[in-house]
């Protein structure tokens, strides 16, 4: 009930961040989803201002939606209300937000629409309009339709698309090598050694062996390295299975 979170999926698998991630603070080597995130979910609060104007958020009343919200009975609008009162959902006593306007209301969900929209474009690479799949508890806030949108799909029990993404998550190995070529290393020989070793550790932390796709694998060449090096990435995913024995 906080945040709209944005990222990219290619071949099933988020896109990567290629900035360090900080984590409480402290900054990381960990590989993070290229996300873009916003100060607007269901518990975000919409503030009144004068002549019709309005404030959307950052601020939330997060978990206490059900005890704060005018239509849980509380004093406090927030889009779950907007969302309601506009008849995108049935949730609490709709009769607590009647006394909202008509216009008001519109108005506040054009702009909190044109929020999502804006985040969207920015993590795209082209103009092309792109599929977007709306997940999350705050998915049903949202129109079917958005600018810059080939289609929006929102999926079966996409309410609770956490659970669902960790039951149903892959075991993955990734190896991040830099080779120098010779006439005792040669290309495709490295790109087969870096496949191999993502496999393996793959297969250590659960994956069964025989469900492991490539995800990625590509060779880089460094310039500004003596050797004619190449830096090259490779990454696999698997069915989780058992963890092996140590």
């Amino acid at each position: 009930g906080t945040t709209t979170d944005v990222g990219v999926l290619t071949n099933g698998f988020p896109r990567e961040s290629l900035i360090a991630a900080e984590i409480g603070g402290v900054r990381t080597n960990f590989r993070m989803p290229d996300i873009a995130s916003i100060g607007l979910g269901g518990g975000t609060i919409v503030t009144p201002l004068a002549n019709g104007a309005f404030k959307i958020g950052p601020e939330s009343v997060g978990y206490k939606l059900v005890e704060q919200a005018l239509v849980f009975g509380g004093d406090v609008i927030t889009v779950t209300d907007i969302a309601v009162a506009k008849g995108l959902l049935h949730l609490g006593d709709i009769t607590l937000v009647q006394h909202l306007s008509a216009e008001w209301v519109e108005k506040v969900f054009a702009h909190y629409v044109t929020m999502v929209e804006k985040v969207i474009d920015k993590m795209k690479t082209n103009n092309d309009p792109t599929p977007v799949v709306l997940v999350g508890g705050g998915a049903i806030l949202l129109p079917t339709t958005l600018q810059g949108a080939s289609q929006v799909i929102r999926p079966e029990n996409a309410g609770v698309a956490n659970a669902i993404g960790i039951s149903v998550a892959q075991a993955s190995g990734e190896v991040d090598i830099l080779v120098a070529l010779d006439k005792h290393n040669d290309l495709n020989a490295g790109l087969k050694e870096a496949q191999n070793q993502a496999i393996a550790q793959a297969i250590a932390i659960g994956a069964q062996p025989d469900s492991i796709e490539t995800i990625e694998l590509e060779a880089i060449p460094l310039a500004y390295m003596p050797g004619n090096t190449v830096r090259i990435r490779a990454k696999v995913a698997g069915i989780l299975g058992a963890i092996p024995a140590q």
